[in-house]
């Protein structure tokens, strides 16, 4: 048996920037954090041939292009798997559809699990591509490229995004006081919507490709604030830092319709007469997690938690897409 887990991520500064759409005409940068929640994965081999898959569906097939799982199947296909005799189940620690990059968890953790049960290593930046591969290039959703790294390399790290589609990753370097005041002071909580990132990144997507004047000039924005977080968040001036938040947050609600809701906004609005100095929508948008950097984190919980908003509490994980245990 083979379990693997992938943590799921935040986004400090710069998303958006790292759809191919963009970055190939003027290069993009962001920073990531990964997160101690996470997707499992867990391969188990069994004596009947063929695939049993559990998922919120179970399937069993004996041919892998049968199998009705867009991201299982491609995982299989890309490393060569064809008849084996292979349980795949995977669980996760927050639903998918919440902007925290499960789907590229997900996807990173199989293929984990599939390079152990072959006896293979496989680089961080390996194992990223692939990921990339199998969800960008094979099935042709219209998302970036930072969710796949961030889950693998893990930690809190600065991306950059070559016009030729290279990736460069760098940790952001922070004192550990800044650390520990970012785990001590963010704070996540859900909306109570789910939905999927596809929509509002297609609109994303398109608008880049047809170089709309008013979404590349947000984007290059965008990356402006991204690179000012970053020397924020070195410098250990995490009021700033909050402040950059904020105006991410108001610029990227101008991307889409679909970003924002009243009631979201109604919450944000609460949040920042409640403690907290900055804070902005986790992922696409229209839903998930709303993350603050909180001055008076007490003060700031009895709000939400009086709004009806449900907190998770977390620190930084540092060792990305791992194996759990192998036997």
């Amino acid at each position: 048996m083979i379990i693997t887990r992938s943590p799921l991520r935040i986004t400090f500064g710069g998303g958006g920037t790292d759809l191919k759409s963009y970055y190939e005409n003027h290069g993009g940068f962001l920073i990531a954090g990964a997160i101690d929640k996470y997707v499992y994965i867990t391969l188990h081999r069994v004596f009947p041939p063929g695939y049993i898959i559990k998922y919120s569906q179970l399937e069993r097939t004996e041919d892998v292009n049968e199998i009705k799982h867009p991201i299982i199947r491609e995982s299989l296909k890309l490393l060569g798997f064809n008849r084996e005799y292979l349980e795949i189940t995977s669980m996760a620690d927050i639903p998918a559809g919440t902007g925290l990059g499960s789907s590229s968890s997900f996807t990173t953790a199989l293929l984990k699990g599939l390079h152990s049960h072959h006896r293979n290593l496989v680089h961080p930046k390996e194992l990223a591509e692939q990921a990339c591969k199998v969800e960008i290039d094979i099935l042709k959703e219209p998302i970036g490229k930072q969710d796949q790294y961030i889950a693998a390399y893990g930690g809190i790290t600065c991306f950059e995004f070559g016009k030729d589609g290279s990736v460069k990753a760098a940790p952001l370097k922070i004192s550990k006081e800044t650390l520990y005041d970012l785990e001590d002071n963010l704070l996540l909580f859900f909306t109570g919507y789910s939905r999927s990132a596809s929509s509002i990144l297609k609109e994303q997507d398109d608008k880049s490709k047809t170089n709309s004047s008013d979404m590349i000039e947000n984007l290059h924005f965008v990356k402006s604030l991204g690179l000012e977080s970053k020397a924020a968040l070195e410098r250990g001036d995490l009021k700033k830092f909050a402040e950059l938040m904020n105006v991410h947050w108001e610029h990227k609600k101008k991307r889409s319709g679909a970003m924002s809701n009243g009631k979201i906004n109604e919450w944000y609005e609460l949040a920042l007469k409640s403690g907290a100095l900055g804070g902005k929508l986790i992922g696409a948008g229209g839903g998930g997690f709303l993350m603050f950097y909180a001055a008076d984190t007490a003060r700031l919980r009895h709000a939400m938690f009086g709004a009806g908003l449900e907190e998770v509490r977390f620190r930084f994980d540092f060792e990305g897409t791992r194996v759990v245990t192998q036997s």
